[in-house]
């Protein structure tokens, strides 16, 4: 079947996002308990490019069903996880990059890399971190892993910041967020 990416999110109400991010068929990765574990030799770069053995893997496709498989446990370590292996995966910053953001009715919607959606909010909280000098914006997708909005995302989510206020908040979901680190 052909991959068809979603269409850009300023397009979309926020049923079809919603709809769009229902799609999405993610394998039950939280069902799987293989005994057999290893490396992967995968590498996620701060930049969002995958690399296999140090050569960067350029198939999008490949990209976007490995990262259906990720996962992330609470001492921190990512893994690829399938019903007969786990493989350990490093990566450098965040799973995701996140490249594009729409205020829709009210909730912040984010495509990543990897063309999902994403609705911020309770389940998929935005996170400020770093510094003044050098912050950071990143918003939960799954299993613990999360996307680290790109130079233009933040500025995007900025300026609706201020279109709401002074206060460097925005709200998605019923919840508010941060836009300052602490």
């Amino acid at each position: 079947m052909p991959y068809t990416p979603p269409p850009e999110l300023a397009g979309l109400s926020l049923a079809q996002i919603a709809e769009a991010v229902a799609e999405r068929k993610l394998p039950p990765v939280e069902q799987w308990s293989p005994e057999n574990v290893g490396e992967s030799h995968m590498r996620i770069a701060a930049d969002g490019t995958w690399y296999h053995e140090g050569s960067p893997i350029t198939r999008p496709a490949m990209v976007r069903a490995f990262a259906g498989l990720l996962t992330r446990e609470k001492d921190g370590s990512y893994w690829l996880v399938m019903p007969y292996q786990k493989l350990a995966i490093e990566v450098e910053d965040a799973c995701f990059i996140a490249t594009d953001v729409s205020e829709t009715e009210g909730d912040l919607a984010f495509r990543i890399n990897t063309d999902e959606l994403v609705v911020a909010g309770p389940e998929n909280p935005l996170r400020a971190a770093g510094d003044m000098d050098q912050p950071a914006l990143y918003i939960h997708v799954r299993r613990g892993c999360e996307a680290r909005l790109n130079r233009s995302t933040y500025e995007q989510l900025a300026r609706i910041a201020l279109e709401h206020g002074d206060d460097w908040t925005v709200r998605s979901g019923g919840e508010r967020f941060t836009l300052l680190p602490a």
